[in-house]
């Protein structure tokens, strides 16, 4: 193995995020309320195959042990399974994820599942279907639900779900979301809604902290879990009495960025130190030829010393990441 990637905080890094297209068939209100707006010039096409194959290998030589595929909405490739065994089969590679909306999971995710992998996300932001609709504006919530269903049916033996909470929207639906979860190994993960550069005023009406969940679960008996070297940031919480589990992902609050041990690949082949960071560092010049691969880990291990201590988000700086799809959340 090469050397493990490391900055100059001596954080290491395990997980890579890995986006490989930044298009999306939702119009979430908090990230593409518009829907996909297509750039007016010619885009460079989105990662091919082969240089996924690539980025994966070196990222595998220096540690990264969990990859997650994301988008946009990842299913949206035509070769979204191709792309899950290519991944799988990278030596080292031991956690394939995907986040997805979960529109295409009910005719599809048991391809996934044989193609390699082992760990899902799936989008819900309310369970009520009328909300659902306000929210993601796609009037698909029994398509995501059967979805889910045909995920425990083709094996998988917990499905994680991310909640964008919203004050006024779904952060009153706590009762109905614990209910869901008593008897179904679900880790419903609630996630603070994050600034982005098109977002201000949307988060000004809907921002609120994960803590009043936090200290209403520990009320309740939930206990907090320890965490893996390849585990996301969510703090994570479990009751004797629910076969679910409950996460909570609060990137404001204090030394969040302390144990960060993820990196970004977006769809163009950019490597990103942070989701809200100001630039990228080029990398698709050498995912051309598999003999490129220890000037790659040269150049991500270079680029990982320019990796800031925090996001600095509780300061109003959001970096220059216009909205979450752009390279995968």
């Amino acid at each position: 193995m090469a050397n493990q990637f490391e900055d100059q905080y001596h954080r290491k890094f395990y997980y890579l995020r890995l986006s490989i297209t930044d298009v999306c068939n939702f119009k979430c209100t908090y990230c593409l309320p518009d829907g996909y707006q297509p750039a007016e010039r010619k885009k460079p096409s989105f990662l091919t195959l082969d240089e996924i194959r690539r980025v994966t290998s070196a990222f595998a030589a220096c540690g990264t042990t969990k990859v997650r595929i994301t988008g946009g909405e990842p299913s949206l490739r035509r070769d979204f399974t191709d792309i899950i065994r290519t991944v799988a089969e990278q030596p080292g590679i031991r956690k394939v994820a995907t986040t997805t909306n979960g529109y295409r999971m009910a005719k599809q995710v048991k391809d996934w599942r044989d193609a390699g992998l082992t760990h899902l996300n799936v989008s819900v932001d309310s369970l009520d279907p009328k909300m659902f609709y306000q929210i993601t504006g796609e009037n698909l919530f029994h398509q995501v639900m059967d979805g889910i269903d045909a995920a425990f049916d083709a094996g998988f033996e917990q499905v994680k779900i991310n909640t964008v909470l919203l004050k006024d929207l779904n952060s009153q639906q706590l009762p109905q979301f614990l209910a869901w979860i008593k008897d179904r190994p679900i880790q419903l993960r609630f996630i603070e809604l994050m600034q982005t550069g098109e977002m201000d005023s949307l988060f000004q009406r809907h921002h609120v902290s994960g803590v009043s969940i936090r200290n209403h679960l520990i009320a309740n008996g939930w206990l907090l879990k320890a965490r893996a070297n390849n585990d996301g940031p969510a703090q994570v919480f479990c009751h004797p009495d629910y076969r679910g589990e409950i996460g909570l992902i609060m990137p404001y609050e204090k030394d969040f960025c302390q144990s960060c041990n993820r990196l970004r690949v977006s769809s163009l082949g950019k490597l990103h130190l942070c989701l809200f960071g100001d630039h990228g560092v080029e990398l698709r010049d050498l995912l051309t030829q598999d003999s490129q691969q220890a000037a790659l880990i040269d150049r991500i291990q270079s680029g990982l010393q320019e990796k800031a201590v925090s996001h600095f988000l509780d300061d109003g700086n959001t970096g220059m990441t216009p909205h979450l799809a752009s390279i995968g959340g």
